[in-house]
């Protein structure tokens, strides 16, 4: 692993907590559990190691049409991960950003992330995307919606906008695009996450499920990552 070359931004999505705890005869609330456990050993390896910006699927927008017992199970432990995360987040310079529509989540919830985001708002080491009730296409739909405005009441001019402009309206504006973007459990597919930011990512897809997913994973991740050559659409 080439520490001159690492990627700014890696993006993940957690996939196989349901199916780890399947194969081993466990509740799927552990599964999610062990997941969770593996995130923070994640991003706190990747802080270690350098990397600017992480961020990671772990609710969609089509969650929601899981069953009514997994997705309570789901937001409980968000819950309570977000409240106690924080202060260990803070304590590692790790800087939390909840992106994702926030407005369906329960206002219990929405506190948590208000004091999380706030708690650690100044720190200056990695900074930690948790996606939330996030859809891309949602994001870009919002994202319209506020530049539409903009333009109703006369802020900016049609004429004027641009990539740069939708890039401003997104949840992760101010940040770079993805570098790599990494999916675990062998599924092959995007799931509507960073539906704008991935245009030019480099994508890793492996089949080991997201809890076994450990440190090595991601330095090996990283390495295939540097031994590709980006062209960004030139020959």
């Amino acid at each position: 692993m080439e520490q001159k070359n690492l990627p700014n931004h890696i993006a993940i999505i957690m996939d196989g907590n349901r199916r780890w705890a399947k194969q081993k005869g466990l509740p799927v609330s552990l599964g999610h559990k062990e997941g969770a456990k593996t995130l923070e050993k994640i991003v706190r390896y990747a802080n270690k190691i350098g990397i600017k910006y992480i961020t990671v699927y772990a609710f969609s927008t089509e969650n929601w049409k899981r069953t009514e017992e997994e997705v309570s199970t789901l937001m409980g432990l968000f819950q309570s991960y977000l409240d106690d995360y924080s202060k260990r987040a803070d304590s590692e310079n790790i800087r939390v950003k909840i992106i994702g529509n926030r407005e369906e989540l329960s206002k219990k919830m929405q506190d948590s992330i208000k004091k999380c985001m706030e708690r650690t708002k100044d720190n200056t080491g990695i900074t930690f995307n948790i996606a939330l009730n996030y859809g891309g296409r949602d994001e870009i739909v919002n994202a319209v919606k506020q530049i539409s405005q903009n333009v109703r009441d006369g802020k900016i001019n049609v004429e004027d906008i641009d990539e740069q402009t939708i890039s401003n309206h997104l949840y992760t504006n101010n940040q770079p695009d993805p570098d790599l973007l990494i999916r675990t459990s062998g599924e092959v597919r995007l799931s509507n996450f960073l539906t704008w930011q991935l245009v030019y990512t480099e994508f890793l897809f492996i089949e080991k499920n997201w809890p076994d997913f450990s440190e090595q994973d991601l330095e090996e991740a990283i390495e295939k990552y540097q031994s590709r050559n980006r062209k960004f659409g030139a020959k």
